[in-house]
């Protein structure tokens, strides 16, 4: 049961955006900025580091919904994204990928573990500083929605494909 009283049937981020008409249109504007405006990554890609750094916090919610997103958008099986999830460096993925995720993955245990090196792998792979910038706000916002998400328990689907904990990879 959330902690606080949500609309009846409306899983994850859905109940507060809800209740919180204000709210959650400024979270929806940012999001489709973040995901879907101009840049050389495509939505799917950035649904992967959405997908990368929901799993990474064990938000279930955010990584069932971003997983299935980048699964259905990048036109990969649920087998790549767990790679993904597991060994970035081992995945099936571009080195350009690869090295965005490294950066999102360390924006996710604290932005000021983003080194010197990452970003310059991220720019020999063809990273300009639009896709650097996209992925490091990716990182950060996916945090915070993550624990919006899981800080007020809201309820969970029952389908928990992407929820699975790293250590249990």
């Amino acid at each position: 049961m959330a902690h606080i009283e949500l609309p009846a049937g409306e899983m994850g981020i859905m109940g507060p955006v809800i209740k919180y008409p204000k709210t959650g249109e400024l979270l929806r504007q940012l999001r489709d900025e973040i995901i879907r405006g101009e840049s050389i990554l495509s939505v799917g890609e950035r649904e992967m580091i959405a997908l990368y750094v929901s799993a990474r916090n064990e938000c279930v919610y955010c990584s069932n919904s971003h997983g299935g997103t980048a699964e259905r958008l990048l036109g990969v099986e649920r087998d790549v994204l767990a790679e993904v999830i597991c060994n970035v460096e081992t995945a099936p993925i571009s080195e350009l990928m690869k090295s965005l995720l490294s950066i999102a993955g360390n924006v996710q245990l604290g932005g000021r573990t983003v080194s010197d090196a990452q970003v310059a792998r991220a720019r020999a792979a063809g990273a300009d500083d639009k896709a650097i910038h996209d992925t490091v706000l990716i990182a950060a916002m996916f945090c915070a929605f993550n624990r919006y998400v899981d800080g007020l328990d809201t309820p969970m689907p029952d389908d928990d494909r992407y929820g699975v904990k790293l250590q249990d990879l």
